[in-house]
Parts: C-alpha cells; structure tokens; sequence
C-alpha cells in the first residue's frame, strides 16, 4: 500500500497485545508503521484507556495534538475510551472514525476500506474480541498473548465491566497455538494477558490448568502473568511457580489495606486473604517478587484506614506499588457513595505510598546483590552495555560488550546503580542460558 501507520498506546497491557497484534498485521499487508505519532503518517491510530480521569485527559491530549499536527490524515480512536465515550467521540472533528473495544480487531479492514474509497461504519463489522494473530514483529523482546476478556466483578469505583463487557475465555488451543507462534517467531518470553486472569476457563479448563499446559510446550522461552486479581486461587497454583519456566513475579492488585474499605469497594477478598497468599508465595519461592496496585482517597478513606494500607504494605514488602488517586467514573456505585475526599488529601496520601514504594522497591532490589538471575537482554546501551530484565522482574545491567538481544544470561549481581528512573541491579560477567535445557 506504501502508506504508514502511526499508533499510539495508552493503558494496560492488554491494550498493547492488541495495538501489537494490529501493527504486525497492518506490515504484513505492506503498510510502514509506527509508535511516533509526531512523524508524518496516512493513519494514526490511537489505543485510549479510561481507568481515570487522568487516562481521559492522557487520550484527549493525543486526540486533540494528532488533529492539529495531522490535520489532513485519516485518524481513528480505539479502546476503552472509544467505548465509554463513543456518542461524543462520534461527534467531535477530532477523529474520523471511533472503533469500540468489540470491533478492534476490525481496523485493518476499516482502512483498507477507506483507502479502497469505500464509505463504511467500523459497527458493521463483526464483533470479536479474540480474533487478533499473536504479534511477529513488535518493539519488544516479550510476546503478549491476550487470554481473557472482561470481568464479572463490578468493583464500586471500576467501569471495565462497561467498555470491555463480561468476562470471556479465549479458546484453549487458540492460546496454545497463539504460543507455539510466537516460541517459533524468536521470541523469548510469553506474557499472559487479560482483563482478570484468574477467571479464565474453557471447557472446563481454568487458568491454572492452562498455565500447566503452556508451560509444557517446548522451546526456550520463559512464561510472565500479567496483573491478576487476588482471588480463588489454590495451593497447587502457588506450586506452579517451582518451574523453571514460570517467573517468580506477580502483580496482585491489593487497592486497599483496609478491610472497610475493600467491603466498599466491592474487592472478593479480604486483607487478611490477601497476605496469606503473599505469605505462601513466599514460602514457595523465597523472594518472589509481588507488585500491586492501590488507591488512595477512595471515599470514606479515613487516616486509620489510609495508615491499615501503609501498614500492609510493610509487612508484605511490595517490590513496587502502583499508585493511583481515587478517580470518579460516571455510572459506576461508588459515584454515588458519600465522604467524597478532597482532591488535596489524596494527592497527599498519593506522594506518601510513592515514598514508600521507593523505598521498599530499593530494598527489594538490593537484596539480590551476591544472587543470580536469568536476564533476557532486551537493548543495548550507549555503553555498548546489555540491559534487561531477571526472571523476578529486576531491571539489570550486564556491564559486559557484544551480548546479543533477546538472548538469556545468567548473572551473579554485584551492585545497585541509581538510574534517572529507578534503582537497577549491575553484573560483570554473564553466562548463555537455555531455558529448555534447564531442569
């Protein structure tokens, strides 16, 4: 077609399995893509999340800065904004088309249409959330494969049972060959995403099942869940992780410390739940790294309940805490609750979780020194140093020249360098692993 395609991400990673998997596709027709939305492209089309008010604002700046620096180009919004919002997107000359979160997967044929001069609706396209091919060439080292969809939770404060619809399981062959795939592309490390994870099932097969069959299918490579909600899980699930293909790290989205607060929120777990299962993690695996989600400010937060979440924080050692300030979302119950916070307290509460998440991540980090990892090289830095990350999702950096990328190494870390974002571990020397000749 000799035209480019420029795309633009915002959200989680299931949104970048999805942008992955449509630029893959969009090069295998012949199209040039892109991730610059500055350079000048046929198409830009933009990915949005609507977790927030800040994720609406993030969307809006894209929309409204493509329209004034590409003008003239075919421009169209997808994502969770794109659905939650997608009468007055509809209406605004910043786009030309808005595609829903069940017609993604249509975009390709959608401008193929338009360059054809064929006037078309992206709603008169079939609906499927899974018909994606899994990525053959992206910007990274790792391979998203997109599981499940949706969620049946309804957590007060959440709209993703809006825009992204009930929960759904993508086929179990589907998945297996999705994998197979990309193990045949070259990629070294499989990341599992979906909406909530651990609600996957089909045909009687449910994620942990899955994850075993995954991780019997050969080849080097390495296996990563994604975000999952903290609930129904089993003592055979926290065992899967002695596989050497499995990595120990989990991100477990705790949102609150406090027992009243998690009852408001509509959480299906409890604090208490919670650290049990970091305390089992951790005894299968000593230093598993769990990461989290919380948000403060959420209405009723009182201080005790704020300071119940600090708390919980320091007793389980999170390796990094992903903070968000409670945010608004029209049509969901919590809109509704009384005690709203005033916006100056939760940036308070915000800036001490961050604090703390630094510190914790740090100590987490420093505690690796004189230990080993497998680190799959992702770049090269101006040093002509490997950079990457360990199967316990720590950043490292090999300080050792002519590595290869997307290679595994095993290290011995020696120190702890602060970077312009964050701590990371350093190596001197590093040995060639295989992941399928290890037992």
């Amino acid at each position: 077609m000799n035209k480019t395609i420029a795309f633009k991400t915002l959200g989680c990673r299931l949104n970048l399995f999805e942008t992955d998997s449509l630029m893959s596709e969009f090069a295998e027709r012949g199209y040039k893509v892109t991730d610059d939305v500055e350079a000048e492209a046929d198409v830009y089309i933009i990915n949005t999340c609507t977790v927030t008010n800040q994720s609406d604002q993030k969307s809006k700046r894209v929309m409204n800065r493509t329209k004034r620096l590409h003008d003239n180009s075919v421009k169209i919004v997808t994502g969770c904004m794109a659905t939650n919002y997608k009468e007055q997107l509809q209406g605004s000359d910043k786009v030309d088309y808005v595609v829903d979160n069940d017609h993604k997967t249509s975009i390709v044929e959608l401008v193929e249409a338009h360059f054809s001069g064929e006037t078309t609706d992206p709603d008169l396209f079939e609906k499927d959330v899974f018909n994606y091919e899994p990525a053959k060439t992206t910007a990274h080292t790792r391979a998203l494969i997109k599981i499940q969809d949706g969620c049946n939770n309804f957590c007060t404060y959440c709209i993703i049972p809006k825009v992204r619809g009930r929960a759904i399981s993508r086929p179990v062959e589907e998945v297996l060959e999705n994998i197979r795939k990309v193990v045949s592309y070259g990629f070294k490390e499989v990341v599992l995403t979906g909406v909530n994870l651990g609600t996957y099932n089909n045909n009687n097969i449910d994620f942990e099942e899955l994850v075993k069959q995954i991780l019997a299918i050969p080849g080097n490579f390495r296996v990563r869940i994604s975000s999952m909600e903290p609930d129904g899980f089993t003592e055979s699930f926290f065992k899967l992780f002695h596989h050497h293909k499995l990595t120990p790290h989990l991100h477990l989205c705790l949102q609150s410390g406090s027992e009243t607060i998690l009852k408001k929120m509509r959480r299906m777990y409890t604090g208490q739940l919670f650290e049990s299962m970091a305390e089992k993690l951790r005894e299968e695996v000593p230093g598993f790294n769990i990461t989290t989600d919380i948000i403060v400010g959420f209405p009723g937060e009182t201080e005790q309940d704020f300071e119940d979440t600090l708390a919980m924080s320091k007793r389980i050692h999170f390796g990094h805490i992903h903070t968000f300030k409670y945010s608004v979302r029209k049509g969901t119950r919590a809109e509704r609750l009384p005690e709203q916070i005033h916006g100056d307290v939760k940036t308070q509460r915000s800036e001490q979780v961050r604090k703390l998440s630094e510190a914790m991540r740090e100590a987490y980090r420093r505690n690796f020194i004189g230990k080993t990892q497998i680190v799959l090289v992702e770049r090269i830095n101006n040093e002509g140093f490997a950079t990457g990350y360990g199967e316990n999702y720590v950043p490292v950096i090999i300080k050792q020249k002519n590595l290869q990328t997307n290679t595994f190494y095993k290290v011995e870390l020696t120190g702890l360098i602060q970077s312009k974002e964050e701590p990371v571990l350093t190596a001197e020397k590093a040995a060639l692993f295989m992941y399928e000749q290890a037992t």
